[in-house]
């Protein structure tokens, strides 16, 4: 974890490698607008607490609580990225703590309504990811929410050339070559698989396959409105 702790602070001070966004991501924003279209602000409200595995800079978070009024936890293993997020949210009802989240998550039991998990427990190894997803069922009050986001290996050129060329000890996961990390990439199939037994798969969103005249361009991502049984 040391290794990914250096990577990610090394990333947020001069992000060499990666586009650090510092506004919301618009897939979340999507997940908002779906659950205001079926739910208005049933979840969506200053009651409400959401738990950002990967917090990053706070963007997410930030625009929870400025549009919603929610009180937000955020983990990220960077501590550059904490002091960062905590320099941006000012007073709104955010913490923030520098951890893994490898490690059992210290809150109690059923007191969050959204957890977000976006481009972050791929990093994590399988025996990981099901210790994290015991964490995230454990922590959601019933009824709520995580808000998913990874890679998709399905009909992407790119990964299958990092899946051949960069195997790591696992199916679906390579070493990146230039980043150096582990990255776990899922399939549909999977994610049905490993969801199912605690969540309601309400949508998954694809993005498109990224090919140019026949070569691969960006790895494909989804989306998974997973809704806790």
């Amino acid at each position: 974890m040391n290794t990914h702790r250096e990577f990610w602070n090394r990333e947020y001070k001069t992000g060499e490698h990666l586009v650090l966004s510092t506004t919301q991501s618009e897939d979340l924003e999507k997940f908002v607008r779906w659950q205001e279209r079926h739910y208005k602000r049933e979840f969506l409200n200053p009651y409400a607490k959401v738990l950002d595995l990967g917090c990053g800079n706070g963007r997410n978070l930030i625009f929870l609580a400025e549009n919603f009024g929610m009180h937000g936890i955020g983990y990220d293993i960077s501590d550059v990225a904490i002091e960062h997020a905590r320099r941006e949210s000012g007073d709104l009802p955010i913490e923030y703590d520098a951890r893994s989240i490898a490690q059992p998550l210290p809150l109690p039991d059923e007191s969050q309504t959204f957890v977000l998990d976006m481009m972050t427990s791929h990093f994590l190894k399988k025996a990981e990811r099901d210790s994290l997803l015991r964490e995230i069922v454990r922590v959601l009050r019933p009824g709520g929410w995580l808000f998913f986001k990874s890679h998709l290996a399905d009909e992407d050129l790119n990964v299958k050339r990092l899946l051949r060329e960069h195997p790591a000890d696992e199916e679906n996961a390579y070493i990146h070559p230039i980043l150096g990390v582990y990255e776990y990439v899922w399939t549909a199939d999977a994610v049905h698989d490993f969801f199912s037994k605690d969540f309601e798969v309400h949508k998954i969103y694809k993005s498109h396959k990224h090919v140019i005249r026949g070569r691969a361009g960006k790895r494909r991502t989804f989306s998974a409105y997973l809704q806790k049984i």
